[in-house]
């Protein structure tokens, strides 16, 4: 948050859910904040409505896209192995629960902050576009919070324990927060959606506008909650408000990023830019995620490493062809530290004292793209048995980020089937599936659905939505050590473990709010 919106909304850090430990801070007034009497106004607080935090690490490092290897002097930190081993954390820096529970809270005060604001406008209707972005911020925040602390949605979650949800600015000190249901907390964010919407203006948003929820933002940001959701009519519907009827157009040319070097940060800065057609939403996140998963001599025993990389991702047989003869994107592989990286999260620093060499690292992360809403409405075809509509999209995928050929629905389907379930000595692209909907092993929608999560997990290596896959499919995945091709398994994440959702930051069980279980 720069001192510019400081100014406009000094204590909306919503300090009842971060116990902040500083009590000069406490016992200022909570509500000490300059009037908001604009549109204007409004329009520059909801800058601050954007989390400025990375979640990437937490679930990355969680889920099956990290393996430990075995090397003489290879490092972890601490918190990269407390996240790796499904252990409570404790780091509360970068990259934290208690990093990222701020972050996204404090996007969530600014966004109730704005929806006030507008409310006392003379003419409330005239910043009915501010309105729907800070609805979008609002919801967005909420979304990834009940994901990461709670247990995913499904039949149980009108009983299991989802996060807070406030709905207006505090203006008392330490106010009282419940954990609503999981439930509830998606009814309100469905609610907040479906009222953005419709407000959604493009022209609202003078420049930059891929740093805002416009129209495609919000209606990908809207077909992917609801996937989760488990409303499938509505990701088709959402994501075709996105695609338009040539999605092949909206997708990323990855054959134009492949020609770039893999060399200094030349392909993370195209990945990331603003001007390409792909990019629908980016932030801007203070992190270290960028060196954490990248070519550095750094967090170097716990990552995606070739036995990964050949078995299950970016180099793994598909239905198209091998994925190391026919990816548009090749990786980037330093062997010193066993680490294959597809380049797209470069490793940036904003110094404050260069002489001192004091900063803070940052990296810009695609919050949407139009590749992973193709992905979302293809599952979302074949969990409404569309079959033939979803290998089209998924034919659409991989013509852009692959070399291969189009291939037919049976192709798919025999691919699959005649591939072994994984184990941990012998890794393969397919993971049983235990979510608590029925999904008939062996039949053809569950080989489908080993197709498209197959592609979405190359497609968002490095991005942190493979760990959501993993818990709504009921996915369990194993802690191995890898040395010289051979596998020791270490630990299993079954699926009923409720280590599959992080703890809650310490300062906020302190706080009172109730801790997930253990």
């Amino acid at each position: 948050m720069n001192m510019k919106n400081l100014k406009i909304v000094s204590l909306i850090a919503f300090i009842g859910l971060f116990a902040i430990s500083c009590n000069d801070f406490l016992d200022e007034m909570p509500d000490n904040r300059t009037e908001i009497g604009s549109k204007e106004q409004v329009r520059q607080l909801l800058v601050s409505a954007y989390p400025n935090t990375c979640y990437y690490a937490m679930t990355e490092f969680s889920s099956d896209n990290a393996d430990e290897s075995s090397g003489v002097g290879w490092d972890a930190e601490p918190i990269q192995e407390q996240i790796y081993k499904w252990g409570d954390i404790t780091d509360i820096e970068y990259d934290s629960p208690h990093w990222v529970w701020q972050s996204f809270y404090r996007a969530v005060a600014a966004a109730n902050a704005a929806l006030e604001a507008i409310e006392k406008l003379d003419d409330p209707k005239t910043a009915d576009a501010q309105k729907a972005e800070a609805l979008l911020c609002r919801a967005y925040s909420e979304f990834v919070l009940v994901n990461l602390f709670s247990k995913p949605y499904g039949i149980t979650s009108e009983q299991d324990m989802g996060v807070p949800y406030p709905l207006v600015p505090e203006t008392t000190v330490r106010p009282q927060y419940d954990r609503l249901t999981v439930a509830r907390v998606y009814e309100l964010i469905e609610r907040d959606v479906e009222e953005a919407l419709p407000l959604v203006d493009d022209t609202s948003y003078p420049t930059a506008l891929k740093y805002h929820f416009t129209h495609d933002a919000a209606y990908a940001f809207a077909a992917r909650f609801n996937l989760y959701y488990r409303k499938y009519n509505k990701v088709i519907t959402y994501a075709g408000e996105v695609l338009g009827n040539d999605p092949v157009s909206r997708l990323r040319d990855w054959a134009a990023g492949g020609r770039l070097s893999n060399n200094g940060n030349l392909r993370p800065d195209w990945f990331i830019s603003p001007e390409n057609q792909a990019t629908l939403l980016l932030t801007s996140a203070n992190t270290n995620w960028g060196a954490m998963h990248g070519p550095y001599l750094y967090c170097t025993r716990y990552g995606h490493n070739r036995n990964l990389n050949v078995t299950e991702t970016m180099e793994s047989p598909t239905p198209w062809g091998e994925m190391v003869r026919i990816t548009r994107y090749s990786t980037f592989w330093n062997e010193a530290v066993n680490r294959i990286i597809v380049r797209k999260m470069g490793y940036y620093f904003e110094y404050s004292d260069p002489v001192a060499g004091i900063g803070e690292p940052y990296s810009m992360l695609p919050a949407f793209t139009t590749d992973e809403t193709l992905l979302c409405r293809a599952e979302a075809y074949i969990l409404t048995q569309e079959y033939d509509k979803a290998v089209a999209d998924m034919n659409m995928f991989m013509q852009a980020f692959t070399t291969g050929a189009p291939v037919t629905r049976q192709t798919i389907v025999d691919f699959y089937e005649n591939t072994a379930y994984y184990t941990s000595e012998e890794p393969t692209v397919k993971k049983k599936l235990n979510p608590d909907f029925s999904i008939a092993e062996g039949s053809e929608e569950e080989n489908l659905i080993h197709g498209v999560l197959h592609l979405r997990r190359m497609l968002t290596i490095h991005e942190g939505l493979r760990w959501f896959d993993i818990r709504r499919y009921g996915i369990e995945i194993t802690r191995r050590i890898v040395n010289n091709n051979k596998f020791t398994q270490t630990d299993v994440l079954r699926k009923d473990d409720n280590r599959r959702t992080f703890q809650l930051p310490a300062a906020v069980i302190a706080a009172g709010l109730p801790k997930n279980p253990r």
